[in-house]
């Protein structure tokens, strides 16, 4: 009986812990729990669902999102439409993830374009546990590597925004676009391009996410 018992108790638990990871078909999640006693994640486990044509993403952890069969390579252009629900209570950043590989191992490598509320843009590598600013020195850049911009729409009276990200891939150059407007471009030569996509939500974030995919040529 104690033997049902553990095993009926362990299909439960398992059961419980596959509910809370469960994401649209075909896609994965990795998520990225704070490590700093000052900024903390939330209580409550990451939520993706499906919602009209896209996600409604919550994420009290930092996450990642992809689909192993959505890969890009030469020339091409990553498009999607962020909507932030709500303020975060600090600056926490949403985006295009590309050029992604391994993204469920140690060895995890990435490249991600994103925005926040306080109107700045950024993009950062992943090499495995360390991330960096992708493009050093830029003119009025915070210490994260953020900038400043005007295209970056911030949230309304409603406390919403709406933001458009583009990654134009050409031959020779990366274009990074919000809302139609070329934020920043960099040879192609500095970036890896080549790999998965999909898409990243810092902690502490309500969006949803809609038209996002990838167009051969850029």
């Amino acid at each position: 009986m104690k033997h049902f018992l553990s095993s009926t108790l362990l299909a439960v638990i398992a059961a419980a812990a596959l509910s809370a990871q469960t994401v649209p078909s075909g896609w994965k999640q990795r998520i990225d729990r704070s490590t700093s006693a000052s900024d903390p994640d939330a209580a409550g486990t990451v939520k993706i669902v499906t919602a009209g044509k896209g996600f409604h993403v919550e994420t009290p952890s930092a996450a990642v999102f992809w689909n192993p069969k959505n890969l890009a390579s030469g020339n091409y252009t990553l498009k999607g439409t962020f909507t932030l629900n709500k303020p975060s209570g600090h600056t926490n950043f949403y985006g295009l993830v590309f050029g992604g590989s391994a993204l469920e191992g140690a060895d995890q490598k990435y490249t991600y374009f994103m925005v926040a509320q306080n109107g700045a843009w950024l993009v950062k590598t992943r090499n495995g546990g360390a991330t960096s600013a992708a493009f050093k020195g830029l003119t009025g850049a915070a210490r994260n590597g953020a900038v400043m911009n005007a295209a970056v729409k911030k949230p309304d009276e409603s406390g919403k925004s709406v933001n458009t990200l583009e990654v134009r891939v050409g031959a020779d150059k990366v274009d990074f676009v919000v809302n139609g407007t070329v934020v920043h471009s960099a040879p192609k030569s500095e970036l890896a391009t080549d790999g998965i996509w999909g898409f990243r939500s810092n902690h502490l974030l309500d969006i949803n996410v809609e038209g996002l995919g990838v167009a051969k040529g850029a």
